[in-house]
């Protein structure tokens, strides 16, 4: 199947394009970002001598005429105006911005008018281990944001077993590589070497992705309190989430019991760490219960299963192939 990859500038772009290049079924036939006039390997030379092909400017029409399925990896706000051009041409997309992800009143209260009502309420959002069957009759594929995904992939098991007065708590840190290619001085090697610090405590724009989802899925609107770091690493995320039961269970088991069917969820015997999970498409899960006191930690790559390889992973499924194909699963150790 002939694929297009819009948006291959940031790091996102990068990976999809890593993964592709090999893939058993999908056919790199389009490459494109906002000014083209490059090729790939020069745009990312760590490609050379793997793919040389023309970066193109984004056109929908150019892109419905050589592929079927295109990955973008578009700006907030940006993307959507481009996903919406595709749809109507016929072309299935995987989008790994926000502006799919939300009810249309979350979105517009968190970012800005959305400019593509018809289509917003046919996306599916991205999370295999909970929409798995919606994925593979959709066109249209939201990737959830990294963040919401280490998060949603450890709390979710146990919402049944929370009680909604009692507040969640959930300390995220995440690699750099996050904030995307863009320059600033909070990212600068000076502020985030030999660092670590809170960014919009309680105002990060994955909260109320996070809030959301789990009132959907989980049926129960919970108090989410939500602060992200930066810490001084490329890649991964590691979060800690602490919650309050309200009846006594083994944890363990209702891990077991919702991810006996995720290939790529692993429940661990002692607490995870980014190192294990980087490289990869795996979410790693441990949990330790203190009472009516749990501890639920998780760790991705918050490029691959936080993006890049969740939106491969998703189109396999879109596809009809195995979800797996083609996807990462050995981590960068040492």
């Amino acid at each position: 199947m002939n694929v297009a990859i819009i948006g291959a500038t940031g790091y996102t772009g990068l990976e999809l394009v890593k993964m592709l290049v090999n893939h058993p079924k999908f056919n790199i036939t389009y490459i494109a970002n906002s000014t083209g006039e490059q090729r790939v390997d020069e745009l990312h030379p760590c490609l050379q001598n793997v793919i040389s092909m023309d970066v193109q400017k984004a056109q929908a029409k150019d892109v419905a005429e050589n592929a079927d399925l295109a990955f973008l990896a578009l700006p907030h706000q940006t993307s959507m105006g481009f996903a919406k051009e595709l749809l109507e041409l016929g072309v299935k997309v995987v989008d790994l911005s926000a502006d799919y992800r939300l009810e249309l009143e979350t979105y517009e209260k968190n970012y800005c008018a959305h400019e593509d009502k018809e289509h917003l309420p046919q996306a599916v959002y991205g999370l295999p281990e909970y929409y798995k069957e919606q994925i593979k009759t959709t066109n249209l594929v939201a990737n959830p944001g990294c963040y919401p995904t280490a998060t949603l992939l450890g709390l979710l098991p146990f919402v049944p077993y929370l009680d909604e007065n009692i507040p969640v708590f959930v300390d995220a840190k995440s690699g750099v590589s996050g904030a995307g290619k863009k320059l600033s001085e909070v990212t600068a090697f000076c502020n985030v070497n030999e660092n670590i610090f809170a960014y919009n405590p309680f105002k990060h724009r994955h909260m109320p992705e996070i809030i959301e989802k789990v009132k959907k899925l989980g049926n129960k609107e919970l108090n989410i309190n939500f602060v992200p770091h930066l810490i001084n690493a490329t890649r991964g995320m590691l979060v800690s989430t602490y919650v309050t039961l309200k009846e006594d269970i083994d944890p363990v088991e209702v891990l077991k019991n919702a991810y006996k069917d995720a290939p790529f969820v692993r429940i661990k015997d002692k607490p995870v760490d980014i190192k294990s999970t980087a490289g990869t498409n795996f979410c790693d899960i441990f949990v330790a219960k203190n009472g009516n006191a749990l501890f639920i930690n998780t760790a991705i790559d918050n490029l691959l299963k936080g993006a890049s390889s969740a939106a491969v992973a998703n189109a396999n499924i879109m596809c009809g192939f195995d979800e797996a194909l083609g996807v990462p699963n050995i981590a960068y150790v040492p």
